[in-house]
């Protein structure tokens, strides 16, 4: 039995090299990808406007750039999911011992 990795089914950049993702599962959230700018491949980010230029593979089911770039979409969901399941800790009310 193989477990499959929800589909990224949206991608939005936003400011400060973060993207905002949502999986066809319902999870969704922020990544920050600001440490890899100017890091090998993605040298090309060093211009705002082409990190901005994200786009969903309709192959591979990951968030892709121009000029071959991409990111494994399980470390993408695990990154969301883990912030998700924080923030939904944080949201239930506090129980007495």
């Amino acid at each position: 039995m193989s477990s499959r990795i929800p589909r990224i089914v949206n991608a939005r950049p936003l400011p400060g090299y973060r993207l905002s993702l949502r999986f066809d599962d319902g999870i969704e959230g922020e990544v920050e990808l600001a440490e890899l700018v100017g890091k090998g491949v993605f040298a090309s980010w060093n211009d705002p406007a082409e990190f901005e230029k994200v786009f969903i593979d309709p192959e591979s089911h990951t968030v892709a750039w121009p000029g071959g770039i991409d990111l494994c979409p399980e470390s993408l969901y695990q990154d969301v999911a883990a912030i998700a399941e924080t923030c939904c800790a944080h949201d239930k009310p506090a129980t007495k011992p």
